[in-house]
């Protein structure tokens, strides 16, 4: 890219800040040298990072890099045989740390960043290294006491010797007959040796080594006799201190020296990870996009549709405060664009948010336009806005512009961008606007795509005529006489340079004499091109006013919609209401049915209740056998415990004690019933030999009959069916001995559990009822005692 247009078109500052929403020097670093390129695949790629980044802030906005140090030069170092201090090996630490746990996070999602990822699938974690530093080196950067068993007994015995001396230290000061030799009552330290201050003019009377006086010579450090040896003990254990931190650091430098090639290659990727991201917070910041990028056909000369440049609602990225956006296409029909339109209408400011915003794509940089907006691949792009001039090479404004835009006709291709401003200015108008004219059509030919301004009548018109140029003007209005900044394609626009005189305060009687100078044609034009744009805002309100309509007319519509819903809703529910009446209702009739049922099986009750108590009789009878009968003389026991034959003095029956329960009860099995009773119904006799019966299995067979389920389960059954099917089932059960049943009629409407629990409250044959406790089937089982 040409450097010149660079600084023109203020990319520098872009890059300046882009770095400052870089995390650490490395990735500051690409940030500050960042060049737009011209390979399409490459461009591409850092677009789909730089999008990748902001997803990947969004879902976790805490990822940085802040803690992260440049450490190459650190590495270098340990591969030339250097010992690092401790301070550098845990800047080492803490990148190896943040290396580790950033790769952890990208790995986390990176089906989701498949471009990030490929960088960072690349960052090799050394755990080993790191364990290595953490075990030796604190936070704080000190080498710690625990690094090795060696480095643990130094310290605590110079711990231990130093409290030895401060203790003999302290002694003398407390010492009445040494306190008239004390200056001051501290301890301090010379020369690596602890030692006292005493009176100067008393330093004969304390024997020991002289390290130091004061500044005002009325003190003097000494060491006493008495703590030499210590003092030397201690000097020695400091300096095994420090060869053995040396050993200790020089190992780690080693290890560091080792792993030098991966954490250098680590720094670089992290550098291009932190770059990415960046891009990704200066487009949160900024509410930018990434462009689609038109790749131009090599076979095709021309700018097709496909490869054409289009800016959606672009703004220029350094401008504050409220900006109106711009919206342009160049590309297909034509590949020129001539702008015009009133003085600080935003001309100039137009041509550089083509070209900023397209060398910040070429860079893989978002751009501050909207969704929609694409760019294609230029070789180079060229800029020719504002003036160099120099007194001292007497160069003027036309001369600069002149050998500008001369540079740019000799390196632009057809591949190219050229941004020209006020093409031809600066001499005398009709030499300029032939030499623009001139311009224009040889940048034409080589087919460059180009974007001029200028406030030539003559070029208006050329623009015009001349195939692959299109006009553009920037709006101005009519009323206020103040510029819209908004751009509109295919009509050329006024100067409006007397208007805009006025409203910067020229005085009226010039201004009246400017419009009777000016030439009739001029004013003629001026007039139309007024007319032109009175007739496009009215067009434009026209537009306004039928998408308003349209807005409310699909607004009424979906309103519509939803009433309509809402009343299939309410129809629907009016109709599910009715039917759960209807429901009830035939509820309400088959309880009166049965009800009636009810009162006519009471009267036939009472014989089925004589048979069953003539078969009970004839089975007592039965089991009351000789074998089943206590022995003459057995004495009764007094506790009862599960498993225990039991006799039943009502019934006159033998059972088998199942459990006991805390209300002096128990569970007893009977024949093939299960039933609880009283511990005082009940009679033990210890064992005399006899062997009673087994319990007889969940299920029973009548005599002379079959197998009788101790489960009946009545779901899927009809209403009618329900009543008559149970009756049965519990004559059936009772005659099998079986004490306790279930009746499983599930939970569905509850018809068929009402209906069994109204035939359960008037059947003769059951004692009690309740719903299924958990494990037995809830409310969708109903437990009969019978």
């Amino acid at each position: 890219m040409d450097e010149k247009s660079l600084q023109i078109l203020e990319f520098p500052k872009i890059r300046e800040i882009l770095a400052n929403h870089t995390t650490f020097s490395a990735g500051r670093q690409l940030a500050l040298e960042l060049q737009p390129l011209t390979d399409p695949a490459r461009i591409i790629l850092l677009l789909k990072q730089s999008a990748e980044a902001r997803y990947l802030l969004s879902v976790k906005s805490f990822l940085s890099l802040r803690d992260i140090h440049d450490v190459r030069e650190i590495v270098a170092l340990a591969c030339r045989g250097v010992m690092l201090e401790p301070q550098q090996l845990a800047d080492v630490r803490i990148t190896l740390a943040v290396t580790r746990e950033f790769r952890e996070e990208m790995e986390s999602v990176d089906s989701e960043i498949p471009a990030l990822w490929d960088l960072g699938r690349d960052l090799v974690t050394l755990p080993g290294l790191e364990a290595a530093i953490e075990k030796c080196i604190s936070p704080a950067a000190e080498v710690l006491a625990s690094s090795t068993t060696r480095l643990t007994n130094i310290r605590f015995q110079a711990k231990e010797v130093r409290r030895r001396i401060l203790g003999r230290l302290q002694g003398i000061i407390d010492s009445d007959p040494e306190q008239r030799f004390i200056q001051e009552p501290i301890i301090t330290e010379r020369d690596g040796r602890y030692v006292l201050l005493v009176k100067v003019d008393m330093r004969h009377e304390v024997k020991g080594i002289v390290h130091d006086f004061s500044g005002s010579g009325a003190t003097v450090f000494m060491e006493p006799w008495s703590t030499v040896d210590l003092g030397n003990e201690l000097r020695e254990l400091l300096s095994e201190e420090k060869r053995e931190v040396e050993r200790i650091l020089k190992e780690l430098s080693r290890q560091v020296a080792e792993e030098g090639p991966y954490i250098t290659e680590n720094i670089r990727i992290l550098a291009d990870l932190d770059l990415a991201l960046a891009k990704g917070r200066y487009a949160q910041a900024i509410r930018a996009v990434e462009p689609a990028i038109a790749v131009p056909d090599e076979d095709d000369a021309t700018w097709t549709a496909a490869s054409s440049l289009k800016l959606v609602q672009a703004r220029h990225p350094l401008l504050k405060g409220k900006v109106v956006p711009l919206s342009l296409t160049i590309g297909g029909d034509y590949r020129g664009l001539v702008i015009t339109g009133p003085n600080t209408g935003g001309k100039t400011v137009s041509l550089k948010t083509v070209g900023l915003l397209s060398l910040m794509a070429h860079a893989g940089m978002p751009i501050t336009a909207s969704d929609g907006s694409s760019i294609p691949v230029f070789d180079a792009i060229f800029a020719d806005i504002g003036d160099e001039q120099s007194i001292e090479l007497t160069l003027s404004t036309f001369s600069w512009h002149m050998g500008n835009i001369s540079r740019i006709i000799k390196r632009c291709t057809g591949r190219s961008l050229v941004l020209l401003d006020e093409l031809g200015t600066s001499t005398d108008p009709g030499e300029g606007a032939a030499l623009a004219r001139a311009i224009l059509l040889h940048i034409l030919k080589k087919g460059s795509m180009i974007v001029a301004t200028t406030h030539y009548g003559d070029l208006k018109v050329f623009a015009h005529t001349t195939p692959g140029l299109q006009n553009a003007s920037l709006d101005f209005d009519p009323v206020t006489l103040l510029p819209t900044y908004h751009l509109t394609l295919g009509i050329p626009g006024g100067s409006n340079a007397i208007a805009i005189a006025s409203q910067l305060g020229l005085p009226e009687d010039i201004i009246a004499a400017a419009r009777e100078l000016l030439a009739k044609g001029p004013q003629e034009v001026e007039s139309l091109l007024a007319d032109l744009m009175t007739e496009k805002q009215a067009m434009a309100a026209v537009r306004r006013d039928v998408e308003a309509e349209r807005a409310e007319a699909a607004k009424l519509t979906r309103r519509l919609q939803l009433e309509l819903e809402d009343l299939e809703g309410k129809r629907g529910h009016l109709l599910e209401e009715t039917r759960d009446s209807l429901v009830q209702q035939a509820a309400d009739l088959q309880r009166l049915i049965r009800s009636a049922e009810v009162d006519l099986k009471k009267a036939r009750s009472r014989e089925k209740v004589d048979q069953a108590r003539k078969a009970l009789d004839t089975l007592r009878r039965e089991l009351a056998s000789e074998t089943w009968q206590p022995r003459k003389g057995a004495e009764p026991a007094k506790e009862f415990a599960p498993g225990d034959s039991v006799w039943l003095k009502d019934m006159r029956l033998w059972g088998t004690v199942l459990a006991l329960a805390d209300d002096g009860q128990a569970d007893v099995q009977v024949g093939h019933s299960r039933v609880r009773l009283d511990l005082t119904d009940l009679q033990k006799f210890a064992p005399s030999g006899e062997t009673p019966a087994p319990p007889a299995p969940a299920s029973a067979k009548p005599r002379g009959g079959r197998f009788i389920s101790s489960e009946l389960d009545l779901r899927g059954k009809r209403a009618g069916d329900v009543a008559p099917e149970l009756d049965s089932y519990l004559n059936k059960a009772f005659l099998a001995e079986l004490g306790q049943v279930r009746i499983v009629h599930g939970f569905g409407t509850g018809t068929v559990r009402q209906i069994v629990r109204d035939e359960l409250a008037s059947h003769p044959l059951v004692k009690s009822f309740r719903y299924g406790e958990k494990g037995e089937g809830g409310n969708g089982v109903t437990v009969v005692e019978l």
